[in-house]
């Protein structure tokens, strides 16, 4: 599953994000694998998301929540 997967409000731990789709930006924000990610929002036509990952807000495109493999809290 993915972040894009999630529900508003859910939580997750990011398992995997080796794709190089990925920016190097997200990663270097602490986008880690074993850090929790929160779905805070959604846009409404549902791009971008709103995420919470350690401690910072963050908004991405849901092509690029796809490609973040997480395990759901």
């Amino acid at each position: 599953m993915s972040i894009a997967d999630l529900q508003e409000g859910e939580k997750g731990i990011v398992l995997d994000v080796s794709n190089d789709g990925i920016p190097l930006k997200l990663i270097e924000m602490g986008c880690l694998p074993g850090i929790e990610v929160q779905l805070i929002q959604r846009a409404p036509f549902k791009d971008p998301l709103c995420i919470n990952i350690n401690g910072s807000v963050l908004a991405i495109r849901e092509n690029i929540a796809r490609l973040i493999e997480i395990e759901r809290l």
